[in-house]
């Protein structure tokens, strides 16, 4: 019995996988302007569908509360203004250069050849995620406009969301004459489906997997094809000897407290050891009243003696939820040095007034972005002006940062010739 079930998942995961190949082959021709009419149809529909969509959301909110702490519980809902966030998204992406068919380098060698580099999809997309219904929007939109398949594998805690938006979705992919198996959402729960598809490299161009570390970790175990990795944020924020206390605590406040869920959201902070004194217990009665909790190094400790002790592994946590973790440094050095050793090249911010030293945490922090007197809420496609992300990645190649449409390219080299032969 075991066998039939795993073979029929084989068999619906190369199903969804080849019509995906050929919905590829489609769109990898598909004009601009069609794309992009697309877009805005999508937009037009998810605000005149809203009451649906959201009422799918509540039922799968209802059916969290038992199962899901706070911090996930705000990731799963959808309200209107986050619709209306992702709405402005589609519009934002279609106001985007399409970069299928951009000339990205063209120069002409000696012999008289013309040759150029021009941006091409990558294929078929196979996106998987936790949580967060608006991604799946994020993810549609821009796979379709950069001229990929995707087939997208939510969470289960958002599965009602999801087929709702992938309804309206889907529809309008007909109604612009783009093929509808382009956005394939997998509904069956099996989780066995997940390796059957890593194990189809000739369906599958490339995974990107957003989630907890041990999912991650499994798929960049298991995939038989390039993997995009979405990994843990554990993000910084130092505070030089030099920063504005004023500036510092908005920006701190803002990254921890604003969405505490989130992969941008500032989980560790590092204090320079000559304004700790002065700095720590303001901040701390600022943090306290939005509920954080503080978990300090001994220094720290001297200084906020509520703290809780910090151990080893607080520093190495992405909390996503309301807890900080703090250390005070002796001195930029020994931030920089944290950072490389504790963080995961997501974001990490310095706040300072001298410039000498903004510019040497630049230099020298090895993270996907680097905010200076800014909150690492901004590593974001949509606030980076890149229209939306498909996710932030941590890794160095292909895609750093937040993938956008640009990132979910390749390229190909045109060479153009008239009679010319190598001697």
């Amino acid at each position: 019995m075991s066998h039939s079930v795993n073979t029929d998942l084989v068999q619906l995961c190369r199903e969804m996988g080849r019509r995906a190949k050929t919905a590829a082959q489609l769109l990898a021709i598909a004009t601009t302007d069609t794309k992009n009419r697309w877009l805005r149809a999508v937009a037009e529909a998810i605000t005149n569908n809203s009451n649906i969509i959201l009422e799918a959301n509540q039922r799968d909110l209802r059916a969290a509360q038992s199962k899901l702490n706070a911090a996930s519980i705000d990731r799963l809902q959808l309200t209107p203004a986050r619709l209306q966030s992702a709405v402005n998204g589609l519009n934002q992406v279609a106001a985007l250069p399409d970069p299928v068919g951009e000339v990205r380098e063209s120069f002409i060698r000696p012999n008289g050849l013309r040759v150029e580099r021009i941006g091409v999809p990558l294929g078929v997309v196979f996106f998987i995620y936790e949580s967060r219904p608006n991604v799946t929007i994020d993810a549609a939109a821009l796979c379709v406009k950069s001229g990929n398949a995707v087939i997208l594998r939510g969470g289960s805690e958002a599965l009602h969301t999801n087929i709702a938006l992938c309804n309206v979705i889907a529809d309008e992919l007909e109604s612009t004459g783009l093929p509808r198996d382009a956005i394939q959402l997998i509904t069956t729960p099996n989780r066995e489906l997940i390796g059957h598809f890593l194990h189809e490299p000739q369906l599958i161009d490339l995974v990107i997997p957003r989630g907890g570390k041990s999912l991650i970790e499994f798929i960049q175990s298991e995939a038989k094809m390039p993997v995009l990795k979405h990994y843990d944020g554990n993000c910084h924020i130092y505070v030089d000897r030099s920063a504005d206390f004023d500036i510092a605590e908005r920006i701190i406040v803002n990254a921890k407290c604003q969405r505490p869920g989130v992969c941008n959201a500032a989980e560790s902070l590092l204090v320079h050891a000559e304004i700790a004194h002065a700095f720590l217990p303001r901040l701390s009665q600022l943090l306290q009243n939005h509920g954080v909790e503080l978990r300090g190094c001994e220094l720290t400790r001297y200084h906020l003696t509520d703290a809780k002790t910090a151990t080893e592994d607080d520093y190495r946590t992405e909390y996503l939820d309301l807890i900080i973790s703090i250390k005070v440094v002796k001195n930029l050095d020994d931030a920089v040095s944290h950072i490389n050793t504790y963080g995961s090249h997501h974001t990490d911010a310095i706040i300072t007034t001298d410039i000498a030293a903004a510019q040497t945490f630049i230099q020298r922090v090895d993270s996907a972005a680097v905010m200076v007197n800014a909150s690492t809420r901004f590593h974001d496609g949509f606030e980076l002006g890149l229209g939306a992300e498909i996710g932030i990645s941590t890794d160095k190649f292909h895609a750093r940062g937040p993938c956008g449409l640009r990132e979910l390219t390749t390229y190909k080299y045109v060479v153009m010739g008239e009679g010319q032969v190598r001697s």
